[in-house]
């Protein structure tokens, strides 16, 4: 069965069963957009684990495209940026061509969004402890950024849920501080619930913040021809710039 939306279907695959960040991408989408969910369920985020699971990625995406979807976002960045920038790009040139259907990681679309925003460099946080944070930043470096600092958040994966804004304000400021001069902040991943830190930040550092929840509403909005601005999340959804390129 197909299903249809006025203003389009949006079809995004989740990296693991966490609530949350389906419910706020959802809330800031404009009415008339539709959604189609689905999962995968990622329980440990090790780098082992991301090795896994490119064949359930690969199902879901049949599925949604069998459903009719404008636009099919495999959500969970981790998984795709091991892979490096070649590699991800590979592969999801191959499943664009294999299903006929626009498709976009969470780092193509943080990369397109720091690019909309003319971004340089940047300041990354994650909730990621350890030496992926490396391969994360060589990701964006590859991309063509300076990435002053890729710093994660020592915290169970299945606990960045728990983190407070608060601390990953206090996290991010700290970095961004002793890391001077960088055009943009980067926040890696969705399990975190941290919208209302967006407007905070950029007031109070001055440089636009690259927010998982946020990027995808807006590449969602410019892939399906729709500019609904939304104050309160940030310079982003505020200013809604064009996709570069």
């Amino acid at each position: 069965m197909a299903f249809s939306a006025w203003r389009g279907i949006a079809g995004i695959i989740h990296p693991t069963l966490r609530p949350g960040a389906l419910e706020e991408f959802i809330r800031l989408l404009p009415e008339g957009i539709g959604v189609l969910p689905l999962f995968v369920n990622i329980r440990r985020g090790t780098r082992e684990e991301f090795g896994t699971v490119m064949g359930a990625y690969e199902e879901q995406i049949a599925l949604l495209a069998e459903q009719g979807c404008d636009a099919i976002h495999p959500n969970g960045a981790p998984p795709f940026m091991v892979l490096g920038l070649d590699g991800e790009k590979k592969l999801v040139d191959g499943w664009e061509q294999k299903y006929q259907t626009p498709i976009f990681t969470a780092g193509q679309n943080h990369i397109t969004a720091l690019r909309a925003l003319k971004a340089k460099s940047i300041v990354g946080a994650s909730y990621f402890p350890g030496e992926i944070n490396n391969t994360f930043a060589q990701y964006f470096t590859d991309a063509g950024f300076q990435v002053k600092c890729m710093e994660g958040v020592e915290v169970p994966f299945n606990k960045a849920q728990e983190l407070s804004g608060e601390q990953v304000y206090a996290h991010i400021k700290k970095h961004f501080l002793k890391h001077k001069g960088a055009d943009a902040i980067y926040m890696l991943g969705s399990g975190w619930r941290t919208l209302h830190i967006i407007d905070l930040l950029e007031k109070d550092l001055e440089v636009p913040v690259v927010h998982p929840v946020t990027a995808r509403v807006w590449e969602f909005q410019k892939r399906l021809h729709v500019n609904e601005k939304r104050s309160g999340y940030g310079h982003l959804l505020e200013a809604l710039p064009a996709m570069a390129g």
